[in-house]
C-alpha cells in the first residue's frame, strides 16, 4: 500500500514492539534490516512499548481516541494492530492484527 498510495499522501509508520510473544527481540538495526528484506519502504521507528504504564505517549493517545478503542478494551492485543488517521490527525478507525490490508485499503480511499 505504501508504494501504491504514497504520492497521494499515505504515510505508514511502523513501531516495532516486543511485548507480544517476543516477536521483536532484535535491535532497531536488526528489525529494520528484516523489514527491508521484505522491501518495506515505510518509516520505521525505534522499538516502543504499546501497553502498560511505560507505553509510549503516542500509543496511549491512540488507544484513548473514540475510534481508537478496541473491541475488547483499549489494550493492544497483538503486533500489527493498525490505526487509520485522517489528514487532520484524527483516528478514524482501528484495525485488528488479523485484518488483511485490502480491508484497510477500502477505508483508506475515503481519506486520500
Amino acid at each position: 500500500m505504501h508504494t501504491k498510495y504514497a504520492e497521494r499522501g499515505l504515510s505508514i509508520l511502523a513501531f516495532p514492539c516486543n511485548q507480544f510473544g517476543n516477536q521483536e527481540p532484535g535491535t532497531h538495526a536488526d528489525i529494520k534490516r528484516y523489514a527491508q528484506s521484505y522491501n518495506a519502504q515505510f518509516d520505521m521507528f525505534s522499538k516502543v512499548r504499546v501497553n502498560g504504564p511505560e507505553a509510549h505517549p503516542l500509543w496511549k493517545w491512540l488507544k484513548e481516541q473514540p475510534n481508537g478503542r478496541g473491541f475488547l478494551g483499549n489494550g493492544i492485543k497483538w503486533n500489527f494492530t493498525k490505526f487509520l488517521i485522517d489528514r487532520q490527525g484524527q483516528v478514524v478507525k482501528r484495525f485488528s492484527p488479523m485484518d488483511d490490508p485490502i480491508v484497510i485499503e477500502v477505508d483508506l480511499m475515503k481519506y486520500l
